[in-house]
């Protein structure tokens, strides 16, 4: 255990001298980036978290800049119909939301999160360098000819390898840096602890914030000022992102990092398995665990024993074979906190499950939403139009707006009610996320039922847009909004809190893998929907012009998909127990 120093100060009062005794250092195993104690008054907490907040925002404003009208992108650059573009968004977005597990890895087994930001940001910058010089360069970028454009299939295939890169880059950051900013509050400090609990809040809304501004001034300047413009400046607001972050090196805190976190997972299941006939004794405290007040994991505290999951606490039954005077084998004889790792992680897949759908209904707004508005009136006056893809600022503005209600209002009142210091339960949070979200696809269905109905009685088939305005797609994209609020901030505090905590960074990236798999997911409904819909020549719920389809069929599939995802969720939740932390932080 690293040493704990004493600071005494001396208040006097009618003559007496009361001695108020505080820790200088951190009392959660957190270090500088030289591996030495921190100083909690001089680091971490908001005064860190201001340069991690400021990343975050760049980032994301870099981030949807150049992905808000990427749909739009590969309709009229790379010459793609309405299938193959949505898709081909999906698929890359989902890509996104998997390389994080690479990045977690390296950071909760070797770098740590801090280098690990600091190495997949400079991919990162290059990626948007290399993306914007596909769009600006004679010979990367497609020859158009008016409205009409030719790529070839080199051209395609190096803008799909600049945004595969970026794709790679976002892998080390997507997953570490809200756990990063988390760990700059001492979970053994009361008010820090209370600070991290709204941190998270404020952590989603600087993604907004850049979402805003991203969905807003950069989605004109694409479609008014070329891509060109529309990519290079999301490449300036990364390296802005980079330096944001390397600004607030001197203020950071550090959770070292504890090994393969697959590495242990896998001695539990060997041992587990080695010892398949040997019984758990009913007196659990015989389990095998180190004396020590610390777990013998670097980075993370002990893990009480839990009922569930009973097999395989055998990899923790002591057998004459182990030596447990020397150093047991790892693959024959593990800690109870490991067996306890495993656990959690099991306990906290039927969740992530359940987040699949709650993300591809999510995914819509950068495809189907987008492509929906392309088909309705744009015009905010004579002389201005409002890029379809700018629309989902109104969910941004929903997320900006519930977020200091939430924290400053919602939980107060809940807390009063249920006694919880966050107000709501991480589940109960998510949970109210999950049945918003049914909500938005009621909404998007009957704009569609009442679009498709204007199409027939005034023969618009054939229509570029139509006098419907594109306004009315606003409220489907406010219930998306203020779902988020509840489930995806639920999500990154649910993942972190009940994360072992050599894992934080892994289980973040799992969280983030729900969006992933969403995007698949929609990708697969769509390719699904549009194979049965389309036998025996039909044109099917979505072709490539949708006054002759029926978006809202879709629009209704999801929403019948999203009722059964959140009955499922109900009764996981009802099932799911919370993880017990014990001990100190072992640095």
């Amino acid at each position: 255990m690293y040493k704990k120093f004493m600071a005494e100060t001396h208040n006097y009062k009618n003559g007496e001298t009361l001695v108020v005794e505080d820790d200088i250092y951190t009392k959660d195993g957190t270090v500088d980036l030289h591996n030495n104690p921190v100083v909690k008054k001089n680091t971490g907490s908001w005064k860190a978290c201001r340069f991690i907040l400021g990343n975050e925002f760049c980032e994301r404003l870099a981030y949807y800049g150049m992905s808000s009208n990427l749909v739009n992108y590969f309709e009229q650059r790379l010459n793609q119909g309405t299938t193959a573009a949505s898709n081909n968004v999906t698929n890359w977005g989902g890509t996104c939301y998997i390389t994080p597990l690479l990045g977690a890895f390296i950071a909760d087994a070797y770098l740590g999160r801090y280098w690990t930001i600091a190495t997949f940001s400079s991919i990162y910058v290059l990626g948007m360098t290399w993306l914007t010089m596909t769009v600006t360069i004679k010979g990367l970028k497609p020859t158009c000819n008016g409205d009409s454009c030719n790529p070839t299939l080199t051209e395609s295939a190096v803008f799909y390898l600049a945004l595969y890169i970026i794709a790679l880059g976002t892998g080390g950051i997507k997953p570490c840096v809200s756990s990063f900013g988390a760990d700059q509050f001492d979970e053994n400090d009361k008010l820090e602890k209370k600070r991290k609990n709204s941190f998270f809040n404020w952590f989603y809304l600087s993604i907004n914030v850049g979402a805003l501004l991203a969905g807003s001034v950069l989605v004109w300047l694409q479609t008014h000022k070329g891509y060109g413009w529309g990519f290079g400046v999301p490449a300036v607001a990364m390296a802005i992102a980079v330096v944001s972050f390397f600004s607030g090196t001197r203020l950071y805190r550090h959770q070292k990092p504890g090994g393969s976190p697959l590495t242990r997972i896998f001695q539990v299941i060997v041992a587990s398995f080695r010892k398949y006939q040997v019984k758990v004794p009913a007196d659990k405290s015989s389990l095998y665990e180190n004396a020590d007040e610390e777990s013998v994991i670097q980075g993370s505290r002990k893990l009480d024993h839990t009922q569930e999951f009973g097999f395989l606490d055998k990899a923790a039954v002591v057998t004459e074979m182990d030596n447990i005077k020397d150093n047991p084998n790892p693959w024959r004889l593990c800690t109870v906190t490991q067996v306890e790792e495993l656990k959690s992680i099991i306990r906290i897949l039927p969740i992530w499950a359940t987040g699949i759908m709650f993300a591809t209904v999510y995914s819509q707004m950068s495809t189907m939403f987008v492509l929906q508005g392309n088909k309705m009136d744009a015009s905010m006056g004579p002389h201005f139009e409002i890029p379809s893809a700018t629309l989902s600022i109104f969910d941004t503005i929903a997320v900006i707006f519930w977020v200091p209600i939430y924290d400053r209002i919602i939980v107060p009142v809940a807390r009063r009610y249920t006694g919880h210091d966050r107000g709501f339960t991480h589940l109960q949070r998510m949970g109210i996320g999950l049945v918003i979200s049914i909500f938005s696809m009621l909404s998007a269905g009957t704009l569609e039922l009442v679009r498709l109905r204007m199409v027939k009685r005034n023969n618009y088939y054939d229509a570029k847009h139509m006098p419907l305005s594109i306004f009315w797609q606003v409220p489907q994209y406010f219930f998306v909004g203020a779902a988020e609020v509840f489930t995806f901030i639920g999500q990154l505090e649910f993942f972190y809190d009940q994360a072992p905590d050599a894992m934080r960074s892994m289980c973040s990236a799992l969280s983030l893998t729900t969006n992933a798999l969403g995007s698949y997911v929609s990708s697969l409904l769509v390719t699904i929907v549009t194979d049965i819909t389309t036998r025996n020549g039909r044109l099917g719920w979505l072709p490539d012009n949708l006054n002759r389809g029926h978006l809202d069929y879709y629009y209704w599939l999801l929403g019948i998909l999203s009722l059964l995802n959140f009955a499922v969720y109900l009764w996981i939740a009802r099932w799911y127990t919370y993880k017990k932390a014990m001990g100190t932080v072992r640095g």
